[in-house]
C-alpha cells in the first residue's frame, strides 16, 4: 500500500516496537504520549516525531492507531480527539488497547456520531513479539475497515479477523488475558513448588518448558521469574491488576464462573500490595516468598 502518515497513541513497552515496524514499513508515525523522554525513544525508534497530546499530531495524519492502558486513557483521549478535531470524516481509529468490551462500545459509538471509522483489534503476544512482528491482531469492524488498516498492522503481526461488531475483538481477548492471567500465576507457583522442593528452579524450567507442561509464559515468564524484583518490565503487575479485572467484570456480566480467574487476581492485587505494581508481572512470583 501507499505509505501515509499516521498518528500512534501509546507509545510505551509494547507500542512502541509496534510503531517501530509501521515506520519502518514507510509510514510517517508520530508518536503521542506524556511519559517523561517519549520523544527521544521516538527518534531512536525511527518515528518522526513524539507530541504529547493528540491536539498536537498533525492534521494530514487520517490513521490513529491507539495504545492506552486503561477504559480511562481511552475515554480522555477521545474527549481530546473530538475538542481538536469534531469532524472526524474520512478518519480510521484502530483501538489495540486491551479496555473491554463496554469501554470500546461506549468510545466507537461516540466516534462514529463523529464520522469516523473504528476497528476494534487488540493483540495478543506480548512484548517480545511485538519486536518480531508477531503478534496475533483480533481485528473487528466493518468489512472495508478492517481491510483499509490492514496493510498498516501488518508489520507488527497477523491481522484475524472476528467479527463485525465493536468490542468482539475485546471480547476474544478477555478470554485470551483469562487464560494468560492464571497461566503465569501457575507459572509462579510451579517454579516456587520447585524451591520448597530442594531442586535447582533453572534446573527445572528448562527440563519441564519443552514437555508437556510447557507453555509459551512459563518459557517466556519463567527466566524473569528467576532474577530479581528489578527485571526488565515487558508488563507490569498493575496491567494485569487491571486485565483479571477487566475479565472478572466480563464475567460477572455474562454470569459465567471463574474460580481459577479469581485465585489468580487475588496473587495480582497481592504483589500490588507488596509495592510491586510497577514491577514486571513476573514478580508474582514474590507472593509465594515471604516479605
Amino acid at each position: 500500500m501507499t505509505p501515509s502518515p499516521l498518528v500512534f497513541v501509546g507509545i510505551g513497552a509494547i507500542g512502541l516496537p509496534m510503531a517501530a515496524r509501521i515506520a519502518a514499513a514507510g509510514h510517517t508515525v508520530t508518536g503521542v504520549d506524556t511519559a517523561p523522554g517519549a520523544a527521544d525513544r521516538a527518534k531512536e525508534a525511527g518515528l518522526a516525531a513524539a507530541v504529547p497530546a493528540i491536539g498536537a499530531a498533525p492534521a494530514d495524519a487520517t490513521t490513529t492507531i491507539v495504545m492506552v492502558a486503561t477504559p480511562d486513557q481511552l475515554g480522555a483521549l477521545v474527549d481530546d480527539a473530538l475538542a481538536a478535531r469534531p469532524d472526524q470524516a474520512g478518519r480510521h481509529w484502530v483501538i489495540m488497547s486491551t479496555v473491554g468490551p463496554d469501554a470500546v462500545r461506549a468510545q466507537t459509538e461516540r466516534l462514529a456520531a463523529a464520522g469516523a471509522r473504528v476497528v476494534d483489534a487488540p493483540v495478543t503476544g506480548g512484548v517480545a513479539r511485538a519486536r518480531t512482528g508477531e503478534l496475533t491482531i483480533f481485528a473487528a469492524g466493518a468489512a472495508d475497515d478492517v481491510a483499509a488498516v490492514a496493510p498498516i498492522l501488518s508489520p507488527c503481526g497477523t491481522v484475524r479477523t472476528v467479527g463485525e461488531r465493536a468490542g468482539d475483538g475485546q471480547a476474544i481477548k478477555v478470554v485470551n488475558q483469562h487464560l494468560c492471567s492464571v497461566h503465569i500465576v501457575a507459572a509462579a507457583e510451579a517454579l516456587n513448588l520447585a524451591s520448597s522442593l530442594d531442586l535447582d528452579p533453572a534446573q527445572v524450567l528448562g527440563l519441564i518448558e519443552g514437555g508437556a507442561a510447557g507453555s509459551y509464559l512459563l518459557s517466556d515468564r519463567g527466566p524473569r521469574m528467576l532474577g530479581g524484583t528489578d527485571v526488565e518490565v515487558t508488563s507490569a503487575v498493575s496491567i494485569f491488576v487491571k486485565d483479571s479485572g477487566l475479565v472478572a467484570e466480563a464475567a460477572r456480566s455474562a454470569d459465567a464462573a471463574t474460580p481459577l480467574l479469581d485465585l489468580a487476581r487475588d496473587r495480582y492485587l497481592a504483589a500490588a500490595d507488596r509495592g510491586l505494581a510497577a514491577h514486571d508481572d513476573s514478580r508474582v512470583i514474590e507472593t509465594y516468598q515471604t516479605p
